[in-house]
């Protein structure tokens, strides 16, 4: 079987147990999420659809899921998303599904899966994997310093939000600081990862953030579906529009979500940018300017949840690979000393449009 491309996450690479600065660690699995997905495995699954593929198999950038690119037979290539087991129900996965179908149908630009017999979600015969299919897509990061480029997007963004109010997730998550900060905080310091010496200080600089967040998300705590992981990575620019792909992350969320991480640059720069999305914005969905405080709220929480999904994931021979800083006293050094930047952050007054 020939395999095209970057082979690096190729399976049956064997787990390395974590570096724990000379302690056991009390959280470690064992199993490899995807020890037995293998090249013949995916192309005769992706068969069972009917297509006929033609041996080619690119592994594409993706930790979370394992994700190819499938050459198919005097035809284009798809891409075949295969979901890390346990982490979604069929339902939420469903609903991940009927979401982007729905923008699609309503011609907001993204990449939907395509059905086979009416059905996106498809499972391995007498294995735990469950996949989708896509049409490949291709594209560029879109440049957010064009002004046109910026209301394009906002317009974009405004349109799946105007969607996402329509109607409510009933199995996907919610955005909130209890999952995303404080579980986040209790497994790090429960697994050893955090070196000895510096415990103390993530404890402490966490419990002083989580409890400004908390009184922050107090005070909005309405949501809509949205994205969820609206970075430029996840946005292909394309005949001057946006194509907005990986939903995976999609759940119920303030709208500011998907629009926090298209800001970059110094406070007034990304007074700016902020500025120049609203309002193309709001020519297509109302905005509630109060919710621009939740900005360094989120970009924390986002900050020490990343660390917990890089320890949760561990056992997954992907990760040490890719992140082999993390097991680094620096790292942990260098994240601390963020967390209490983000600390004298959270003081300031929110960013003015």
């Amino acid at each position: 079987m020939r395999l095209a491309g970057d082979e690096s996450r190729s399976l049956g690479i064997h787990c390395r147990r974590p570096m724990t600065h000379g302690r056991e660690p009390r959280v470690w699995l064992t199993d490899t999420p995807y020890e037995h997905l293998n090249p013949e495995m995916i192309l005769d699954a992706i068969e069972t659809l009917g297509y006929r593929t033609d041996g080619t198999l690119t592994a594409l950038n993706s930790y979370e899921n394992r994700v190819y690119q499938v050459g198919v037979e005097d035809d284009e290539p798809i891409i075949a998303k295969f979901y890390r087991p346990d982490r979604w129900t069929d339902e939420c996965i469903r609903e991940e599904h009927d979401f982007t179908q729905e923008l699609l149908d309503n011609e907001i630009p993204c990449v939907a899966p395509l059905p086979v017999d009416g059905q996106t979600l498809f499972r391995i015969s007498g294995a735990e994997f469950r996949f989708a299919i896509f049409p490949r897509r291709a594209g560029r990061p879109p440049n957010i310093e064009d002004g046109d480029v910026l209301a394009v997007m906002g317009r974009a963004v405004a349109r799946i939000h105007s969607m996402g109010g329509a109607k409510p997730f009933a199995h996907r998550p919610s955005l909130t600081s209890q999952r995303l900060g404080h579980e986040s905080r209790a497994f790090l310091l429960s697994s050893n990862f955090i070196p000895a010496e510096l415990v103390d200080a993530y404890e402490s600089i966490t419990d002083h953030l989580l409890h400004r967040i908390d009184a922050v998300f107090e005070n909005h705590t309405a949501g809509i579906r949205i994205h969820g992981d609206c970075h430029l990575g996840n946005l292909l620019w394309r005949y001057d529009a946006p194509n907005f792909v990986d939903f995976d992350d999609t759940q119920t969320g303030p709208p500011i979500q998907d629009l926090w991480m298209l800001l970059s640059g110094n406070r007034e720069e990304q007074e700016s940018t902020l500025s120049n999305l609203l309002d193309a914005y709001s020519m297509f969905c109302s905005f509630d300017s109060q919710t621009i405080a939740l900005i360094e709220p989120l970009r924390t929480l986002r900050m020490i949840h990343h660390a917990a999904w890089i320890g949760r994931r561990w056992n997954d021979p992907a990760f040490p690979i890719a992140f082999p800083w993390f097991n680094e006293i620096k790292y942990w050094s260098e994240h601390v000393l963020s967390l209490r930047e983000q600390l004298a952050i959270l003081e300031e007054p929110p960013l003015s449009v």
